[in-house]
């Protein structure tokens, strides 16, 4: 029987409880400030984050080669036959290529890497989903193929305040044109299925967003019935008005208040960012 290790990058902002319940290893983005670096996840967290954006946006650097050779290593000594590696997509990080690159590096476990193309939430249900197929025996190769699958039934739609913080991380995207200020323009932002950030439309004012995130889950509720998580880049209270706006929405089967993203992403979109991830579910 194939014993599975399961690996995963910070950007899936899964719980730390979470992960560890479910012996799933997470490698830690850094956060590099003027005067000291931080491990995602470990002694950074979002509201650390947010409160030193005002004096200094820093920069991430992706995990290392060393980072994931070291995990893997790690869960070879340990017994485990084969590990799957989930990262951020490979057009927003190197997250991938280092995976990659530490599989290469370690023999005598077989190692599939796995790119979910998107990021925080809709990377961390693959996870989840992953882990749920190791603790019911799937076999290796079966849970491989079903990767793709996951990925299918993913979508990520989220708004910000401002686009400084994606362009001063280069990860712009096809985010196209400005927000108005003086007119509260605000992108409804998605994640392709090329892996990088496109603006879905625009919206005036909070609660035009609210509406506009509403109606793109109604279209995916029309199709079946799905998981909802609502994001947040310390932004409770816009959480809240989009939880009481949606909870109620027929083919909800869960909706669950996600908290605020990880720094990893807070970085690169900054505070006020609210939205949802949904999945499809069979």
């Amino acid at each position: 029987m194939d014993k599975i290790a399961l690996i995963t990058d910070s950007a899936s902002d899964l719980n730390t409880d979470f992960a560890q319940k479910n012996n799933i290893k997470i490698i830690p983005f850094k956060i590099i400030f003027s005067d000291r670096e931080y491990d995602d996840g470990i002694d950074i967290t979002p509201t650390m984050l947010y409160e030193s954006l005002p004096r200094e946006i820093p920069t991430t650097s992706l995990p290392s080669v060393e980072k994931f050779t070291a995990a893997l290593e790690e869960v070879k000594s340990k017994g485990f036959t084969h590990a799957i590696i989930i990262t951020i997509s490979s057009n927003l990080s190197g997250s991938y290529n280092s995976a990659r690159l530490a599989a290469d590096n370690v023999s005598d476990i077989k190692t599939f890497v796995f790119d979910s193309m998107t990021l925080t939430m809709s990377e961390g249900a693959m996870v989840i989903q992953t882990a749920n197929l190791i603790k019911e025996g799937k076999s290796f190769d079966y849970i491989i193929n079903k990767l793709p699958v996951f990925r299918d039934k993913i979508d990520v739609f989220f708004t910000i305040d401002t686009l400084e913080y994606l362009i001063k991380g280069g990860r712009i995207g096809k985010v196209s044109g400005t927000i108005a200020d003086a007119l509260n323009l605000k992108p409804i932002i998605t994640v392709g299925s090329d892996g990088i950030y496109h603006t879905v439309c625009k919206a005036r004012g909070i609660k035009q967003c609210i509406s506009r995130l509403t109606s793109l889950l109604s279209e995916h509720l029309s199709i079946s019935k799905c998981k909802v998580w609502i994001l947040d880049g310390n932004a409770p209270d816009k959480a809240e008005m989009l939880y009481d706006t949606i909870k109620h929405l027929p083919n909800i089967v869960e909706c669950t208040l996600g908290g605020s993203i990880g720094p990893a992403l807070g970085v690169h979109t900054g505070p006020g960012l609210v939205g949802f991830i949904v999945e499809k579910i069979d």
